[in-house]
């Protein structure tokens, strides 16, 4: 073989390699979507007892303008 040859199958294998290993560390696991599904519903619960909370400070002020 050709040094060039072998110069692209180096770059091929390289390539193989790269795409394996990215594909690992961004592919989450159903548990890991899990977790964050179930951190962001949290979350989402939070926001809104803190915004009607807020919303009902706010309402009698409204209502007498």
């Amino acid at each position: 073989m050709a040094e060039a040859e072998l110069e692209e199958i180096a770059k091929y294998v390289a390539y193989l390699k790269f795409r394996t290993k990215a594909q690992k560390t961004l592919i989450p696991s159903q548990d890991e979507l899990a977790a964050l599904y179930g951190q962001a519903a949290d979350e989402d619960v939070e926001l809104a007892e803190a915004g009607m909370s807020d919303y009902a400070e706010r309402m009698p002020a409204a209502d007498t303008k």
